[in-house]
């Protein structure tokens, strides 16, 4: 079997879905966000009891709502086996979950069996990103949807925008290379002393009618301090972070065999939904 995969940055995971196992925001919050990922994807066409996937679980913090849309059957695939531990605890209500602790290359599913899938926020923290797009794209039926959120490169923000993240990606490079009893300590006080002031300065701000969006970490204005801390260790703490441009997204994803792209026009950037030709 061919090999696609950072040991370190899958053991981080286990340990950061162990530590916020994302319990606190089933609910309102949740849902709010799975909508903000998913409104681009066309749950409408799909049959009836289908089969999906959810490449990269985590939690199962996408799969909690994911399962109950259309029934059928939701495959969880995790490398990670703390973080299936986590999964599966959280998704013990929705009979209709199965398991399977993998890698993007090596999903125990038949090739062209299932009627849709899905990968957030996963195949940038993997060192070959299109051949696990390809590999999980084997899996889906002609005609079945696959949606996609990959970290965006930063291409619809201005040049002072792009400095910024370049100088905060200096203190991830060292901070994900810390033990992780530091790592969370740190991440922590970075969703305190960053994260929370600037997103509520920016609630302030648009309550006044004030535009946000140019503002950084607008976009957890809405969001709970435990969304920050779980996106701060998210954002600092792996030693492998990829970007990708919207133009490059779309390019991989039709060489993946998808077509008939739809890019969300809101944020999370980027998130992209295609059909399986």
């Amino acid at each position: 079997m061919e090999k696609n995969i950072d040991k370190t940055v899958v053991n981080d995971f286990g340990e950061e879905w162990d530590a916020y196992r994302q319990n606190k925001i089933i609910g309102p919050e949740g849902e709010r966000l799975f909508r903000a990922y998913f409104h681009v994807f066309p749950w409408e066409k799909l049959p009836k009891n289908p089969q999906g996937m959810d490449v990269g679980c985590g939690s199962g913090r996408w799969a909690y709502y994911a399962c109950q849309k259309k029934g059928g059957v939701l495959h969880c695939v995790e490398p990670a086996e703390k973080a299936m531990r986590v999964a599966k605890e959280n998704l013990k209500t929705q009979k209709n979950c199965r398991f399977h602790v993998a890698d993007a290359l090596n999903i125990p599913l038949k090739d062209a069996s299932l009627d849709y899938g899905y990968s957030l926020g996963v195949l940038h923290h993997i060192p070959d990103t299109a051949l696990a797009l390809q590999a999980c794209v084997k899996k889906l039926k002609k005609g079945a949807p696959f949606l996609l959120y990959l970290y965006y490169g930063l291409d619809n923000r201005p040049l002072w925008f792009v400095l910024l993240w370049r100088a905060s990606d200096v203190f991830r490079k060292k901070i994900s290379r810390l033990r992780f009893s530091r790592k969370l300590w740190v991440t922590k006080t970075i969703a305190a002393l960053v994260y929370y002031p600037l997103a509520r300065l920016s609630l302030l701000l648009e309550k006044m009618g004030i535009n946000v969006h140019s503002i950084p970490l607008s976009g957890y204005r809405k969001t709970s301090f435990y969304t920050m801390q779980t996106d701060a260790l998210d954002r600092f703490g792996t030693t492998l972070e990829q970007r990708f441009t919207r133009a490059q997204m779309k390019e991989m994803m039709l060489a993946a065999g998808l077509e008939k792209i739809v890019f969300s026009q809101k944020e999370p950037y980027w998130c992209a939904v295609g059909i399986k030709k």
